[in-house]
């Protein structure tokens, strides 16, 4: 259910952006249409439309070279009226910078090529850039491409230290199909079920990723560093006679696989069940492959929960990756384990943080950098060998780590006011500051430690064409005391042009996950810019079960799905209804996912608060979701069990809190949202709770997506979404 954070991150900020398998991935560019360009657009009124949103460019990644020092980053543009995007990947000089009128950097990095494209990365021959397009692997250099013979129908793919080999992750068949079992029927359209996993996502499962490890080789014209032809060869599937996926879907990337320095082992993520095993265990493990003797070696076998995304630290000695401990609880502590290869030690390197580790990477042989969600931020921070954690980073954003290089430290930043942006720390300047104060994060986590304000390098300044056309809102953090009397903090995002002697219809934003934090988070749908144009004041609350505040927090909500994170839900909306501006007889409640569900759980329970109501996938019926989402490890921990375990009494009082055993307190209008590719949440909610109401007689609207999944993904799409979730609250919040 969680959408977990991937190297991109922010969660769901490249795949949004990007799509997932069946929706035009990044460089999904058709060859037969013209790729799109950074669109122009004026926006009139000064406030975010969507249109504006659509018009954005879209950061995905970025790497650095060692050798010549330039980076190559990609950026997604998409056309409305094409119902397309394109993937472009920029190759820059960040040190050669633009110069303004008075002398001073302005922050552009000098581009020097740009084409279409995804998933880069340096090849380590002075500029020379493997990349993704179709499928196909290509190598360019100065602006010439050659293809990669035999690296075609690719997902992904990494190169070996010294280049030599290439791991390129390929689609197989993961069961025999319908028209193999009966050759005589190519055209049915049925398929035979035997077991659990069928689907997944937003497809059904016929093939799984699997890593090929081949052998590379590139000739060179004369003496030069121009390529003349590349070619893999000798390709050894890993995982061989398996229905295993490496990567993990729905989300894993290559992050999910490692070269060891010394270029004669991989470490690879593997969840090695398939079927009802799959189903019912998050149990993944990072295995070791000696690419010469092609054997599998186990290092987390003693740990039940996920193990993911190793790394090798530069001089191969010892090999980090994150760990949750128990198995089937998928939002666990997402801990940072590192191994020390010859004894074969693992420490437990954050065992005194609670922050949850989102991203990580070696910065040197004994100090890693990782990012970490605190108190509604996510910054970036440095961690020893002997467990000496500091905070690099202090500030009203969330940070991505997009690569490190030299001495160098290249994120990816964004907040609830701006999209993903470039930026760059110089962490061997950072660590000579004399003023850094750092020690163990110990036993007193909940208090404040000091960090160093440290000025990053902005390096792309991607959408100020549309920021400088309109009135950014004002995001300010609020502390309220909750019924239990803990501290709760909660965004407020406040309207353009906000006057305080005015009152606005106010909205109650529901986060999904069920345990996804409400960070500095940026949305290219759930957008509080676009949210908070039309004259509206959005509070959004960090409630019970949310990570970022201490472990016991986050753990609140797991089985408890109607009691306090509601509680703290109504703390939230009743608190701030106390300021004079709020126009308290037009409140509104909107979210998604769990979000979706909270609405509907709300709308049985709000006790006349809200005058409008807006779900969008969420779960109406917990019975029957039990039984229709496609990962039931999720299903078994936050509800605690099955319907049927009549002596489980978390299971029972998770089933008695079903929202649609409370449609009969229903009285105020619901618009219900949903994809019918969503198989995570199945359409059918959507469409039962839209039914119950208008059978009530509760105003409603179903907006209903055939071709989307738990995202809107399209463009069109999207431009609708907005339309039809302001209309409805205008309808409703402005009378």
């Amino acid at each position: 259910m969680k959408l977990r954070y991937v190297i991109m991150a922010a969660v769901g900020l490249l795949l949004a952006s990007c799509g997932t398998k069946g929706n035009g991935g990044c460089g999904s560019t058709e060859p037969d249409k013209a790729p799109i360009s950074k669109p122009t657009i004026k926006i009139e009124g000064g406030r975010l439309t969507p249109e504006g949103l659509w018009a954005m460019g879209r950061i995905g990644s970025v790497v650095s070279d060692i050798e010549t020092g330039w980076v190559a980053y990609t950026v997604s543009y998409y056309s409305v009226e094409e119902n397309r995007s394109t993937s472009w990947i920029r190759i820059c000089n960040p040190f050669d910078r633009r110069v303004a009128g008075d002398g001073k950097p302005c922050g552009e990095m000098t581009v020097l090529d740009e084409f279409v494209g995804s998933d880069p990365a340096w090849f380590g021959n002075s500029g020379t850039l493997a990349y993704l397009k179709g499928g196909k692997l290509y190598l360019r250099f100065d602006g010439k491409d050659v293809a990669v013979e035999g690296a075609d129908d690719i997902e992904g793919f990494l190169l070996s230290p010294m280049r030599d080999k290439v791991v390129l992750v390929k689609p197989v068949k993961a069961h025999p199909t319908t028209a193999d079992k009966y050759p005589d029927l190519p055209l049915a359209t049925g398929r035979i079920v035997t077991d659990l996993m069928y689907k997944h996502w937003d497809e059904w499962v016929d093939e799984v990723p699997q890593p090929f490890v081949y052998q590379l080789s590139v000739d060179y014209i004369g003496e030069g560093l121009r390529i003349k032809s590349a070619q893999v060869s000798d390709g050894v599937n890993i995982l061989e006679g398996t229905a295993y996926e490496c990567p993990m879907r729905p989300f894993g990337g290559m992050e999910q696989l490692a070269w060891n320095p010394n270029n004669k082992e991989l470490a690879y993520t593997c969840r090695k069940k398939i079927g009802i095993e799959y189903a019912v265990s998050t149990n993944s493990d990072i295995f070791l492959y000696d690419v010469e003797k092609q054997t599998h070696k186990n290092i987390t076998e003693g740990n039940k929960g996920y193990d993911t995304n190793p790394a090798y630290s530069p001089d191969g000695k010892r090999i980090a990756w994150q760990s949750m401990e128990r198995d089937g609880y998928e939002s666990d502590l997402n801990r940072l384990m590192v191994m020390d290869l010859q004894t074969g030690k693992t420490d437990w390197l954050t065992k005194r943080i609670e922050d949850p580790v989102e991203e990580f990477a070696w910065y040197n042989d004994t100090t890693i950098l990782y990012t970490a969600c605190w108190s509604g931020t996510i910054n970036l921070y440095l961690i020893t060998l002997e467990g000496w954690a500091e905070r690099m980073t202090e500030g009203q954003y969330d940070l991505g780590l997009g690569d490190i290089c030299d001495h160098y430290a290249y994120l990816l930043g964004h907040s609830m006011r701006q999209a993903n942006e470039i930026y760059r720390m110089d962490v061997e300047q950072y660590l000579k500051d004399p003023s850094r104060e750092y020690g163990p994060r110990g036993l007193e986590w909940d208090q404040p430690h000091t960090a160093l304000e440290v000025a990053m390098d902005q390096l792309t300044h991607e959408n100020d064409n549309i920021y400088n056309q309109i009135e950014r809102s004002k995001v300010v953090p609020r502390w309220q005391k909750t019924t239990d009397g803990k501290d709760m903090l909660t965004w407020i995002i406040y309207p353009p042009h906000f006057d305080p002697k005015k009152k606005y219809p106010t909205i109650l934003y529901c986060e999904g996950g069920p345990q996804s934090p409400v960070s500095q988070f940026w949305s290219f749908r759930w957008n509080f810019m676009m949210m908070s144009a039309g004259d509206y004041i959005i509070v959004a609350p960090n409630r019970r079960g949310l990570p970022g505040f201490g472990k016991a927090w986050n753990e609140e909500i797991s089985g408890d799905y109607g009691g306090q994170c509601m509680r703290d839900y109504l703390t939230a909306i009743d608190e701030f209804c106390t300021e004079p501006y709020v126009d308290k007889k037009h409140l509104g409640c909107v979210g998604a996912s769990f979000g979706g569900f909270s609405v509907y759980w709300l709308a049985g329970h709000h006790n006349g608060r809200f005058k409008a109501f807006i779900a969008h996938d969420g779960i109406f019926n917990m019975e029957m979701q039990y039984l229709e989402t496609e990962e039931k490890w999720f299903a078994n921990w936050d509800m605690g069990g099955a319907y049927w375990e009549k002596n489980n009494t978390i299971a029972q009082r998770t089933f008695a809190n079903s929202p649609h055993k409370f449609v009969d307190k229903w009285d105020a209008p619901i618009l219900c949202i949903h994809g019918e590719k969503d198989y995570r949440i199945l359409a059918n909610q959507g469409m039962a709770a839209f039914d119950a109401a208008i059978m009530r007689g509760v105003p409603a609207e179903l907006l209903i997506y055939p071709d989307e999944n738990h995202w809107v993904l399209k463009p069109q799409n999207g431009i609708l979404w907005q339309r039809t979730f302001r209309e409805w609250l205008d309808k409703w919040l402005k009378e």
